[in-house]
């Protein structure tokens, strides 16, 4: 049986700190004072548990970045461009 993708968001807190937090978990995987931080702790859970897919959010909400973590199934892999 195949598991299901995993995703973790990077979002700012109305405290001014950032959170890494699955969809749909009631509490936050990590907070870090920084987006740079709060980032790579994603990127490092989501290795550690299978891989998956790492959103981060601008200041404003919207999303500015979309990430694989290996060894996550990319749904988007780039063209090999070896001939």
């Amino acid at each position: 049986m195949a598991k299901k993708p995993q995703s973790m968001h990077v979002t700012k807190r109305p405290d001014g700190r950032w959170e890494a937090k699955k969809p749909n978990a009631k509490r936050p995987s990590f907070v870090g004072d920084t987006q740079a931080e709060t980032k790579q702790a994603a990127g490092e859970i989501l290795g550690n548990q299978g891989g998956g897919e790492r959103i981060v959010h601008g200041r404003d909400g919207r999303i500015r970045d979309k990430d694989t973590i290996p060894p996550g199934n990319d749904p988007n892999p780039p063209k090999d461009t070896e001939h």
